[in-house]
């Protein structure tokens, strides 16, 4: 099928250039307490990548997220989600997990932008004091390397910081997916107890021709080819479909027709899993930096909600959860 020739000719390239490692990195130590928790939420919950609404990121300047509007936000989320995770410790973002205890959430995994940032690094640590147990990961930078802001050796001297300071807490690596499946990914995929990739089918050639269960099946797909890389468990961070623009084949119904195939063709499990991203629109990303130069306007219609909170078709696809 389409998905699975387009994966299968990435990997030929990438082994015949000597690319694909022939034995799984694995991590040296012994699996933190926090990845139990994230387990437990991948096989009987849910996760969804969260940025608040309220947050604004333009050139470079925040308008950060207050409590009261975090919680506005994670209020729409709890019936459909008890994991968490977020990009950022900084401008508001810092605060989601105290908001989230207070919820009934599960777990969230934290976000570090700037894995540089003395202040963001010092944020999760924090979080993690105030609420333990519920902060049972930290993703350590996103797209850092794709970005070209950083490369793997940073990366996993940011994860070995972060792990000295906070032993518990599940240490995650994030870029996408093609980026990890090189050699030079290696430290960091030694060094990380959870791996959460960034696996987007839409921007295959062959997407928007495509039915919706190819979508699907390449997400699945790419997760089984990580998999022969990295032995430790795979939480898909960042997959799904925009709502616009149609023109570019991006519709609400599109999106909803998605999840309902990855929902019947990726069954979680403690090993591998997927997230739904994202929670909310983010209208301000059309004019936020990107790693791919040009426009990007489907960078603000990514969201299961509206900027406003409202829900989209897709949020008819997935079942309340039992709390």
């Amino acid at each position: 099928m389409i998905a699975r020739a387009v994966v299968v000719v990435l990997l030929s390239g990438l082994m015949h250039a000597g690319v694909v490692l022939a034995q799984p990195a694995c991590p040296a130590h012994a699996p933190p307490a926090g990845l139990t928790r994230i387990a437990e939420v991948m096989t009987t919950g849910r996760f969804v990548a969260y940025q608040p609404t309220a947050l604004h990121m333009v050139n470079g300047r925040a308008t950060p997220a207050d409590a009261a509007s975090i919680a506005e936000d994670l209020k729409v989320l709890r019936p459909y989600f008890d994991g968490l995770i977020t990009y950022g410790a900084h401008s508001g973002g810092e605060r989601v997990a105290d908001v989230a205890a207070t919820l009934g959430f599960r777990a969230v995994i934290m976000g570090v932008w700037e894995i540089a940032s003395a202040a963001e690094r010092a944020a999760v640590v924090a979080a993690a004091k105030r609420a333990p147990g519920l902060v049972a990961g930290v993703s350590v930078g996103n797209e850092v390397v794709y970005g070209r802001r950083g490369t793997f050796a940073d990366v996993a001297a940011a994860m070995r910081d972060l792990r000295a300071a906070m032993p518990d807490v599940a240490i995650a690596a994030t870029e996408p997916f093609h980026v990890l499946l090189g050699p030079d990914a290696r430290p960091a995929l030694e060094a990380a107890d959870l791996l959460l990739p960034i696996v987007h089918p839409v921007f295959e050639p062959w997407y928007k021709a495509a039915p919706d269960a190819n979508a699907a099946e390449f997400v699945v797909n790419v997760t089984a080819e990580l998999a022969r890389v990295y032995c430790g468990p795979i939480l898909v961070k960042e997959t799904g479909v925009p709502t616009a623009p149609a023109e570019l084949g991006f519709t609400p119904a599109r999106q909803a027709a998605f999840y309902r195939e990855l929902q019947r063709q990726f069954s979680p499990s403690a090993a591998k899993a997927f997230a739904y991203f994202s929670a909310f629109d983010a209208p301000w990303r059309v004019n936020d930096s990107h790693p791919v130069p040009g426009d990007h306007p489907e960078e603000a219609h990514w969201g299961l909600f509206d900027a406003d909170r409202k829900p989209k078709p897709v949020a008819g696809v997935i079942a309340p959860l039992r709390r």
